[in-house]
């Protein structure tokens, strides 16, 4: 229903995980995320700072967490993004999908995800190649699935909304900046040479400008 109601503080991003009891612990993704989020009562420094790339004093306007969009080539083609935040940067407005980890991987290799790989996969896959200004056949096999998707889901959004641009950003709570070769891989697909603490915008084809990023938040505790 697009009918959304104010969070209570973190504990309430709980109900919308896929496997909560699996993943609302501490030390992981999930939880860091809500809470650092939820205690910035907006955008949090190390993300705004990348924001900043577009234009000073970015704002947050509204956020979604475990936002749903919808891919073609499948009624279950959905991605499942961590944070849909609509941003006000200056005279713009961005649609950021942000992505947190602590230690997980971006799922699936390209390699894995084709195994066996159904039409409306490889349908999925050619649209979200497309989006990226990318033939599908020249994506390595091991670029992550998800990066993918997720990255195009900011640009789903974007069109929707109208937003000037859209952004994906990997919102990390690893000390030891853990999978962002693999994010920084995907990047290079994109014409860009990634580095933490920055963001950059993509130079291929895409329906609005398109931003990425990898910010780095404060280290998760122990679990």
């Amino acid at each position: 229903m697009p009918f959304y109601v104010p969070t209570e503080g973190a504990d309430a991003w709980r109900k919308f995980l896929a496997e909560p009891d699996k993943q609302w612990r501490n030390g992981y993704s999930a939880k860091s995320l809500a809470e650092c989020w939820e205690n910035a009562r907006g955008i949090p420094a190390e993300v705004g700072a990348l924001l900043e790339a577009i234009a000073p004093a970015p704002r947050l306007l509204f956020a979604f967490p475990e936002h749903k969009v919808a891919l073609p080539g499948s009624s279950r083609g959905e991605s499942q993004n961590d944070i849909f935040a609509f941003v006000r940067a200056g005279p713009s407005t961005v649609a950021v999908m942000i992505e947190g980890k602590v230690d997980e991987s971006f799922d699936r290799q390209l390699t894995d995800w084709l195994r066996n790989a159904s039409p409306g996969k490889i349908e999925r896959l050619s649209y979200l190649a497309s989006s990226l200004g990318l033939d599908a056949a020249s994506i390595p096999s091991t670029i992550h699935y998800q990066l993918l998707h997720r990255t195009v889901s900011g640009l789903i959004e974007a069109d929707r909304y109208k937003a000037d641009a859209a952004a994906m950003i990997v919102h990390s709570f690893s000390p030891t900046r853990k999978w962002f070769e693999a994010f920084a891989a995907f990047c290079g697909l994109l014409g860009i040479e990634a580095e933490p603490g920055r963001l950059y915008q993509a130079k291929t084809q895409t329906s609005r400008p398109l931003y990425l990023g990898w910010a780095s938040g404060k280290p998760a505790r122990p679990i």
